[in-house]
């Protein structure tokens, strides 16, 4: 059994500045490691504050887990599988039979968001090279004046086309689907061409390849937008209020509707973006700090 002030799920951007913020509040906090996160598959990124020449996911995570570690956070491997709610605070149980049952006074879930990925052959390599992106909102300024391809079907399809022909005048929608086009006119209006393709259409070599019958067409990068699959789960099956998508409800200070279960990150609905997890983090960090203190009959000092 390990013992701590708080346990955290998630070692993505929130998991670790929460992590950071904690230890150096001089709290015992374990933070739970369920695998690679999403940051993890930046190629590079150019709006995180401080890195004006770019950074890897990477390269950002690994330096987020030094400093949470040089202040004396644990980082363990495991996924937590229940959250039993005991008398004095929360004890969490770990799916990884070589984890410890770790208990804590208060629970942090920063266990992000996957992103639906279409079956294409290459599709990881490509995300690694930059060449298939998932974010128009982290690096559409990268693909100013490129030929833009956005692939998926429904509305948020043709609301990221729509984003991103503020940065190029050449960007189609690969409509994957059948039905009527959502938002036609704003996209006739706008100039975004749309193309009915299947992805058995679509090659990724140096750039997309996209063939019509005996014609191809090539393209700079392409932008998915097939949405994300909420990694709530658990905190939803543990009776945590969410809304339709699957995001967790949280007050102002982080906490979600579970007494000392807080939440930061993707996992939270809004704008899911790396400086916004690290700004709830430090938000639902502070707030545990300050109840740690008056649980101790220390007046808070913050």
């Amino acid at each position: 059994m390990v013992d701590c002030g708080v346990a955290i799920v998630g070692a993505g951007p929130a998991g670790l500045t929460a992590a950071i913020y904690l230890a150096r509040y001089r709290r015992r906090v374990v933070v739970l490691d369920g695998g690679p996160p999403r940051a993890s598959w930046i190629p590079e990124s150019h709006n995180t504050p401080g890195f004006p020449e770019g950074v890897s996911g990477e390269a950002l995570l690994a330096r987020l887990r030094a400093q949470a570690r040089r202040y004396g956070a644990t980082i363990l491997p495991g996924r937590a599988e229940a959250l039993t709610l005991e008398p004095y605070g929360a004890a969490l149980v770990l799916e990884a039979a070589s984890t410890p049952q770790v208990r804590a006074r208060y629970v942090i879930l920063a266990t992000g968001v996957v992103d639906r990925r279409p079956p294409l052959d290459g599709l990881d390599a490509a995300l690694r090279r930059g060449l298939v992106r998932v974010c128009p909102i982290c690096d559409a300024y990268e693909a100013i004046d490129q030929a833009i391809a956005v692939a998926g079907e429904g509305d948020l399809a043709a609301r990221e086309a729509l984003f991103l022909r503020s940065y190029s005048p050449r960007v189609t929608w690969l409509r994957l689907g059948e039905g009527p086009v959502s938002r036609q006119q704003d996209l006739a209006a706008a100039g975004v061409e749309v193309l009915d393709v299947d992805l058995a259409d679509l090659t990724l070599n140096d750039r997309l390849v996209v063939r019509q019958g005996s014609q191809s067409r090539t393209f700079d990068c392409l932008y998915l937008a097939f949405g994300c699959e909420m990694q709530s789960r658990l905190a939803v099956r543990w009776g945590a209020a969410h809304d339709p998508d699957g995001n967790l409800l949280v007050d102002p200070h982080q906490q979600t509707s579970l007494s000392g279960v807080f939440a930061a990150g993707d996992v939270v609905r809004g704008l899911n973006q790396i400086t916004v997890a690290a700004a709830e983090a430090a938000i639902a960090a502070t707030e545990i700090h300050k109840r740690l203190r008056q649980a101790e009959g220390l007046a808070p000092t913050v």
